[in-house]
């Protein structure tokens, strides 16, 4: 099978490639740094809080919105497209499942994921075994929370990533995002950013009190948060 040629980017000696990276470097870091300044931002948003006691179904049963947490302060919710009458979920909403990572990362920041559809749970569990995912998924099927927060109007189902953060039994919403917005999710990190508390390490600026530890000293393989990190530094450093 043949192809026709490509066309490819100009080529150029060593030092003209180099030239054009490292002003290409410069740009990137001051988006990075851009970003950074966002993230602060963000975390410093109002928040508000939910006074509806909405149930989902999970594979444990019935739970209300506080249950979703799994006793830790902070919840990203992705709100899956997948309706009653749907046969399977969304394509865009599954690449972004597929690429979350291991959640323990996520939990040592004292931070859950879950999923939230309006489809019954019979529907959503066998695609969930489908596509390998361990990722908690709830139906939201049996109220009203779909409607109320916009991811299903005029029985169309939206996507979309909230973010929520819990005082004991009260739960306040920080975040929201859609759109392209989702586009920046599928790492720990980005999913961070979007927190109140953020990647919770001590470079970041966020207001006195806030959880943070030195960056890279959190880090673990995802089978090692409960134990204590060795002596050897990270390999990032």
């Amino acid at each position: 099978m043949t192809h026709p040629r490509k066309a490819l980017p100009k080529i150029v000696s060593q030092a003209e490639w180099l030239a054009a990276h490292d002003s290409l470097l410069k740009k990137e870091k001051a988006a990075t740094r851009a970003r950074d300044t966002l993230a602060a931002e963000r975390r410093l948003l109002p928040m508000v809080k939910i006074g509806a006691d909405y149930v989902f179904e999970g594979q444990d049963g019935h739970a209300r919105l506080p249950d979703l947490f799994d006793g830790r302060s902070q919840l990203v919710m992705i709100h899956f497209m997948f309706g009653p009458d749907d046969d399977e979920g969304c394509r865009g909403c599954s690449m972004t499942v597929d690429n979350t990572g291991h959640l323990a990362h996520l939990h040592d920041r004292d931070t859950s994921l879950v999923l939230v559809s309006r489809a019954p749970l019979s529907k959503l569990l066998p695609f969930k075994t489908r596509m390998g995912w361990s990722v908690p998924w709830y139906s939201s099927h049996a109220s009203r929370f779909n409607q109320d927060f916009g991811m299903t109007v005029d029985g169309e189902e939206k996507s979309g990533v909230s973010i929520f953060l819990r005082d004991g039994d009260d739960v306040y919403r920080t975040h929201f995002t859609s759109g392209r917005g989702d586009e920046q999710l599928g790492s720990v990190w980005s999913f961070l950013d979007l927190t109140p508390y953020g990647r919770q390490e001590t470079w970041e600026a966020s207001p006195a009190g806030w959880p943070q530890t030195p960056a890279y000293d959190w880090w673990r393989h995802h089978d090692r948060y409960e134990q204590p990190q060795s002596a050897k530094t990270c390999c990032c450093h």
